[in-house]
């Protein structure tokens, strides 16, 4: 009897990863991103008001599989002028992305943001270190701003 229940048991742990895979992928599929602007103003003050935005989170439908980290991902179009007054006072490089989108929470948006982007950075702007970390990559074309940040709220 002892022996049924922990077969039953194994069964059921190896179906619960496939079950949790199959959910974020169903769930990515769908566009499943955050457009609200307001916790990327409070995590990116110094960027200011953002026009809009295209964003996803670690923590977005992993009730099954809690984490202490936060990592927000995405695009967001600053207000006109925000990119010359940011590149005027900081030193800037051209410089491609080193992310590919890699994480499973960031599928739904690995295909938004520019059209053929030429990516500027500062490294004035980043942030890393004590379990913190902000990448910011600039479009000036777009006056757009792909974001990578871990805990950024710390």
């Amino acid at each position: 009897m002892k022996r049924r229940k922990l077969i039953g048991i194994g069964a059921g742990l190896a179906v619960l990863p496939a079950w949790w895979t199959l959910r974020q992928v169903a769930n990515g599929a769908k566009g499943d991103w955050h457009t609200d602007t307001t916790p990327l103003e409070r995590a990116f003050p110094l960027l200011g008001p953002l026009v809009d935005a295209k964003w996803v989170s670690s923590r977005d439908n992993d009730r099954g599989v809690p984490s202490p980290e936060l990592v927000i991902s995405g695009f967001a179009r600053l207000t006109s002028g925000k990119l010359a007054e940011l590149t005027a006072a900081h030193a800037f490089v051209s410089e491609g992305l080193a992310d590919d989108f890699s994480s499973w929470f960031e599928k739904p948006i690995e295909v938004e943001g520019p059209e053929n982007p030429q990516w500027i950075r500062s490294h004035e702007l980043d942030r890393d270190g004590s379990g913190h970390s902000t990448k910011l990559w600039f479009d000036r074309r777009s006056d757009t701003v792909r974001f990578w940040a871990l805990n950024p709220y710390g």
